[in-house]
């Protein structure tokens, strides 16, 4: 079934949506919630919320992309159940090293008065993603994104993880000054 069918069975209100949008994407926002959270019961329920969440938000939603849509649904899921679990428990795992790499290029705020600076901000980093190659811009989003571990990412595309850290170090000084070159205060 295409997107566009799946989503048409949630405008319409239709049961059928929720097991098609598993059968289609179930995997993939899967692979989201387990790198982010790591346990694979937190990593069920975040994909079970995000069936959920886009029941209640389509309609009025209508995503153009149903992919990008459940992923983003899935990641802040994901996200928010590592920082509820991590404010209980301080645990190892990618994402505080994840978030520690990019705290150097990026910081973001919960202000909705930023909502037009994290906009630009956002817009930035898209047009930086398009300076990269495709692999350095796989390697990018597999990381921080995708929250991969450096091993996962080096296995890949075929590198040393030695090699994939030293990309992503490069690639994060180049962001920086790319984002400085906008007007961005890092």
């Amino acid at each position: 079934m295409d997107d566009s069918q799946i989503i048409r069975l949630y405008w319409d209100r239709d049961e059928k949506a929720i097991p098609a949008t598993a059968d289609k994407y179930g995997a993939y926002c899967a692979a989201i919630a387990r790198n982010i959270v790591r346990d694979p019961q937190d990593a069920e329920e975040c994909v079970n919320d995000t069936y959920l969440k886009a029941w209640n938000s389509i309609p009025p939603q209508r995503p153009a992309s149903l992919t990008a849509y459940l992923g983003r649904i899935t990641r802040n899921l994901a996200f928010n159940r590592y920082r509820r679990d991590s404010a209980e428990k301080r645990g190892g795992g990618e994402l505080p090293a994840v978030l520690d790499e990019l705290a150097e290029c990026v910081s973001g705020g919960e202000d909705p008065a930023e909502y037009a600076e994290v906009k630009d901000l956002m817009e930035s980093i898209n047009g930086f993603l398009a300076t990269l190659s495709n692999k350095n811009r796989s390697i990018f989003v597999s990381r921080y994104w995708y929250a991969r571990s450096l091993s996962e990412i080096a296995l890949c595309h075929g590198m040393k993880e030695g090699a994939v850290t030293m990309a992503l170090s490069r690639m994060r000084s180049r962001l920086r000054r790319y984002l400085e070159e906008r007007g961005h205060v890092i």
